[in-house]
């Protein structure tokens, strides 16, 4: 058996396939900023962009509910006892009546949703109903219609890639988020010059991307052996234990996405532009998001599962000790980073085109605001998996519940003296809350138990902060400066502060006594 096969891996391995999937996940986020640059470029903040944003938001909340989130959270514990416990046709068989309960439900879904595709784009949108903005709610229908059936190609996707996951096979997996940005830069440049509304050039590329992304997927399961025909079977018990453990994970799990949907829902009460500039700094809020804390708990959730299984509590709390420090000694210069450079980022990737500086100003302000939660973020991907992986999903149920509730009455109340930027402020703090609930939950039960040197390592990382912060702002011009400046310079001086913030932090944290090497052993 080899270390990829093994349902166990030491913290190294942890490490190594982490590495993997942040580098390929690197490359699929490169590919995002060049694809929201062309964007940027031609849609800029207009009324057509928000109105594609808005229909492209909707399938992605229900992706992030049946695939990514709530569903593989289920699925992997169920596969991973499965493949540990069973033998290969009881998990083939699995898979097999999984992915056709799973699709016939998805199918029913996306007939559901391209029929009643102008009721969902008025629920998501009240603000455009309230200020009768007719044109936009024409546009986003029509755009729904077609990036709606993108739920069933994507999900199907996910459910492959759980599958490779599982099995420790996490580049495909990694790397297919790559042919989406791809289509979409080949619609917005090819296609849209031939539409009489361009911009919906960008629905088309989004359906193309979700055939091209399942199809990528199928030949490296088949080369698994994990190629079967679906069957819809619903009283299989390891389906009926999947439904079981999804159905409150649903909620659980997808707080986040469920807060921007309601960002989406106020923000469009506000002027024309707003889901653009939230879209556009959340965007840049995910790069880290997925290089660290999504890759991490991807390569997590298989082995702590394994460790339950196998009944190894040390092994299971000592993993979820290396993935918090991993994400703090990277997660916290990205937090400062990002709140520091927010408008000198927004002016570099998007102050092109179509792109105002007033545009530029907006989506900084609300990239300070979701700065703020990134750590949030980052630890509810990684400690949701300390429940998951023990089929726990009520727990984070009830937590999310009072996140999402407090994020709801932040939104009303911030939303009147920060607009747009309230609402990303508001999902910072909710995210925040939910992951301080979730490692409470985890000590009180004494499933996590913080190893030696925790307090030190924190003042190391607060020491190397504020060395890093320093020396941004000794380096970072005003924002008049930056856009005086032409695409070379911005690109290439935004890299030299990032190289100048990455070398003195790193100094900072030698001198301060953290040794990088020690930390992965």
């Amino acid at each position: 058996m080899t270390e990829s096969d093994s349902p166990s891996k030491p913290r190294g391995g942890l490490l190594r396939s982490s590495v993997l999937v942040s580098g390929l996940t690197l490359v699929s986020r490169i590919f995002g900023l060049a694809r929201d640059m062309v964007v940027a470029y031609f849609f800029g903040a207009s009324a057509g962009a928000d109105a594609f944003f808005l229909a492209f938001r909707i399938p992605n909340l229900f992706r992030r509910l049946f695939a990514e989130g709530a569903f593989a959270h289920a699925f992997v514990p169920v596969l991973s006892e499965y493949r540990s416990q069973r033998s290969v046709n009881a998990v083939k068989d699995l898979i097999s009546h999984t992915s056709g309960a799973l699709g016939a439900c998805l199918m029913l879904l996306v007939v559901l949703g391209v029929l009643g595709a102008e009721y969902v784009v008025r629920l998501f949108a009240l603000g455009y109903v309230y200020h009768e903005q007719t044109a936009k709610l024409t546009l986003a229908v029509e755009m729904l219609r077609l990036t709606f059936p993108y739920l069933l190609l994507i999900s199907m996707t996910a459910f492959a890639g759980a599958v490779l996951n599982t099995y420790g096979r996490f580049a495909v997996p990694a790397f297919t988020p790559v042919l989406l940005n791809v289509c979409l830069i080949g619609a917005a440049v090819f296609i849209s010059p031939h539409l009489a509304e361009p911009v919906m050039a960008l629905a088309w590329g989004v359906l193309i991307a979700g055939v091209a992304q399942l199809s990528f997927q199928i030949p490296f399961l088949h080369r698994q052996q994990l190629l079967v025909r679906p069957r819809v079977d619903r009283s299989h018990p390891g389906v009926r234990q999947i439904m079981w453990l999804m159905l409150p994970a649903l909620f659980g799990v997808s707080v986040g996405q469920i807060g921007l949907i309601l960002d989406t829902v106020f923000a469009s009460f506000l002027e024309t532009g707003t889901l653009s500039w939230l879209y556009y700094s959340d965007r840049l809020l995910e790069l880290p998001l997925a290089l660290i804390g999504i890759a991490i708990a991807t390569v997590i959730l298989p082995g702590l599962s394994a460790d339950h299984a196998a009944e190894k509590p040390a092994a299971f709390t000592a993993t979820l000790n290396w993935a918090l420090r991993i994400v703090l000694i990277v997660g916290f210069p990205a937090t400062i980073a990002l709140i520091y450079l927010a408008d000198a980022l927004i002016a570099t990737l998007f102050h092109y085109g179509e792109m105002t500086e007033r545009d530029v100003v907006m989506a900084g302000s609300s990239l300070a605001a979701y700065a703020v939660g990134l750590l949030g973020h980052m630890f509810v991907k990684v400690l949701a998996p300390g429940y998951f992986a023990r089929k726990d999903t009520a727990t984070p149920v009830r937590f999310g519940v009072i996140a999402l509730s407090a994020n709801v009455l932040l939104n009303l109340i911030l939303i009147w003296h920060l607009r747009h930027a309230g609402l990303a402020l508001a999902t910072s703090i909710a995210a925040l809350l939910n992951a301080w609930l979730l490692f409470g939950g985890l000590r009180r039960t004494d499933v996590f138990a913080a190893e030696p040197g925790w307090f030190r390592f924190i003042v190391q990382l607060m020491f190397a902060g504020a060395v890093m912060l320093c020396a941004l702002a000794l380096v970072t011009p005003s924002l008049s400066t930056w856009l005086a400046y032409g695409m070379v310079e911005r690109f290439s001086i935004m890299l030299l502060i990032c190289g100048v913030g990455a070398l003195t932090y790193g100094a900072a944290l030698f001198l301060a006594g953290v040794r990088i090497q020690q930390l992965i052993r």
